[in-house]
């Protein structure tokens, strides 16, 4: 009879050692369901808002402005500038560019700052900070 031997194992998250291109990877999958289930869902809700008249459109800008709802929508800011940012670095990879590692960790890590810029940028003009 043959000897049983054990099978090895999957690579799993606790066998790899986190660095900017995995976590990248992670956040481009959160933040794309992210702007599916909740970026819709507040679409949607603008856009009867605004059909439905002025009153409808007034409840919804008052729950927009309330610290929450600011909240959630600088969330769905950041969350759409870090998936468009880490697609267009895989739309660079996908073009055999910045595979070599430190390449790689680089333009990860700049995804993750521009997105934190953007955000910032965005919403401070939003908001009129410094007129």
């Amino acid at each position: 009879m043959a000897e049983t031997r054990a099978r090895p194992l999957s690579p799993h998250l606790g066998i790899w050692r986190w660095g900017p291109a995995m976590t990248v990877s992670i956040l481009h999958r959160i933040t794309g369901g992210a702007l599916t289930v909740a970026g819709l869902a507040v679409l949607t809700w603008w856009l009867l808002a605004l059909s439905d008249g002025s009153d409808a459109y007034a409840d919804f800008a008052k729950l927009a402005a309330h610290p929450l709802g600011l909240v959630v929508l600088v969330g769905l800011t950041w969350a759409f500038f870090q998936h468009l940012l880490s697609g267009l670095r895989h739309l660079v990879m996908d073009t055999g560019e910045n595979l070599e590692i430190q390449r790689n960790k680089g333009s990860a890590v700049l995804t993750i700052v521009a997105a934190l810029l953007l955000t910032a940028a965005l919403w401070a003009y939003i908001l009129g900070v410094g007129r």
